[in-house]
């Protein structure tokens, strides 16, 4: 399965953006999709996850009642809706597929390439 993020860019504090995890070579909906991001020189933080069995989700404190995982499996896309955007929040964000849930790197198997959010005034 390749995995292709896109959505993301420059916004300002306050903002919203909606970052697109597209897959290929295999169905997203067999899969548990997470997102991870990362800021250089420290480690992947898993901010989200949808299960493929029942769509239930998952979020980090950082990021719960800002961000909204889905998944459109006609389109084998799931999306990551960001509102409220923090400084903080700036990072290089990825998609990942795997057996399951978690905030740990480990039952995910496939990974896209990131795409860079930057949050400035």
């Amino acid at each position: 399965v390749q995995l292709v993020e896109s959505g993301g860019g420059l916004v300002q504090p306050g903002g919203s953006l909606r970052l697109s995890c597209a897959a290929s070579g295999g169905t997203l909906d067999y899969y548990a999709i997470g997102w991870f991001r990362q800021v250089s020189g420290k480690e992947r933080e898993g901010i989200s996850c949808i299960r493929n069995n029942n769509n239930i989700t998952y979020y980090s404190g950082s990021v719960k009642g800002r961000f909204t995982i889905s998944r459109d499996n006609a389109k084998n896309t799931v999306y990551l809706e960001m509102n409220s955007l923090k400084v903080e929040d700036t990072a290089l964000y990825f998609c990942t597929a795997g057996s399951g849930c978690s905030t740990y790197e480990f039952p995910y198997d496939y990974w896209g390439q990131g795409t860079q959010v930057t949050v400035s005034p």
